[in-house]
């Protein structure tokens, strides 16, 4: 079978899809993977064939958008500058990812995107299916102090501006492929036809999910964190600093860049002394240079 894999983000957002891209080549299926053009080093590296797909998302991270995103305060506001961008970038993404789901048997797609990707399948006939890292769709586990309807409302504002955001991108992608216009969020589209939607995480981080989600017919089903097992030089030392006292307390940032990581590595480091715990402390892409070291606490940028 040939399976057509579009992601686009930081390399959390990536190495799950390169896993998956990995597992079906090692059963004799044909693999194409569309990632950001920074990430196509790193998943070629581990055997898969990769495009570019959509900006460079490092350089994204910089861009006045998400450096401002919290400074924009209305929901108005948000849809308005989502909208601009979208209406520059998601064009080439969705012409890229109509050249890669071309005699497809089955698109694999991210949580952001995935209106692109209904789109594509939607016009190839084929089956579209999506990972998540993280619960993305309403549930009753991830505020189970706040009541059930509370809850569905707040996923269902959050999906319905994501909507309106993404729209006009995505009409202009249906009408390149001779779709009508859409008349429902991607969300509901994806689940009207019954789509498979892995859960990449440990269902033991929310208890009760698995259970709840068992009623939708195996349709997500919890298969843990997928990494490439790729080796780090810092692997031996992490390991020996791990094995020499209690279990730590894991703080991982990603690629979200932090205003000042020393402030905040002190300050976790300051409660975990006051808790009596250690702390491993990832900074993922930022600066720990001047970072003070301490026995309790361990940080490194990977």
């Amino acid at each position: 079978m040939k399976f057509a894999l579009a992601v686009h983000g930081s390399r959390g957002d990536v190495e799950p899809f390169a896993a998956v891209g990995l597992e079906l080549l090692r059963r004799g299926h044909d693999v194409r993977i569309g990632v950001p053009p920074n990430m196509i080093r790193l998943v070629e590296s581990a055997g898969l064939s990769a495009v570019a797909y959509g900006p460079d998302s490092q350089a994204l991270n910089n861009e006045e958008i998400v450096l401002n995103f919290w400074k924009i305060q209305t929901p108005l506001k948000v849809v308005r500058a989502g909208k601009e961008y979208l209406g520059e970038v998601w064009a080439d993404m969705g012409m890229t990812l109509a050249s890669l789901g071309g005699g497809a048997d089955l698109l694999l797609t991210g949580m952001v995107q995935q209106g692109l990707a209904a789109n594509v399948a939607e016009y190839y006939d084929i089956p579209v299916a999506s990972l998540h890292c993280y619960p993305v769709r309403a549930n009753g586990q991830l505020l189970p102090a706040l009541p059930s309807p509370v809850i569905r409302s707040a996923y269902s504002v959050f999906w319905w501006l994501h909507w309106r955001i993404t729209r006009a991108a995505e009409d202009a992608q249906r009408r390149e492929l001779g779709l009508p216009k859409t008349t429902a969020p991607s969300t509901r589209r994806i689940e009207e036809r019954g789509s498979l939607e892995i859960q990449a995480y440990d269902e033991l981080c929310f208890p009760g999910l698995a259970t709840e989600w068992a009623e939708s017919n195996g349709r997500r089903p919890f298969v843990g964190a997928l990494t490439m097992g790729l080796p780090t030089a810092a692997d031996h030392e992490v390991d020996s600093w791990i094995a020499a006292g209690t279990s730590p307390i894991y703080f991982g940032f990603g690629s979200m860049p932090l205003q000042s990581p020393a402030d905040t590595i002190a300050m976790i480091g300051a409660a975990c002394t006051q808790l009596g715990q250690r702390a491993l402390i990832c900074t993922g892409a930022n600066d720990v240079i001047d970072t003070p070291r301490s026995d309790h606490v361990r940080s490194s940028a990977r």
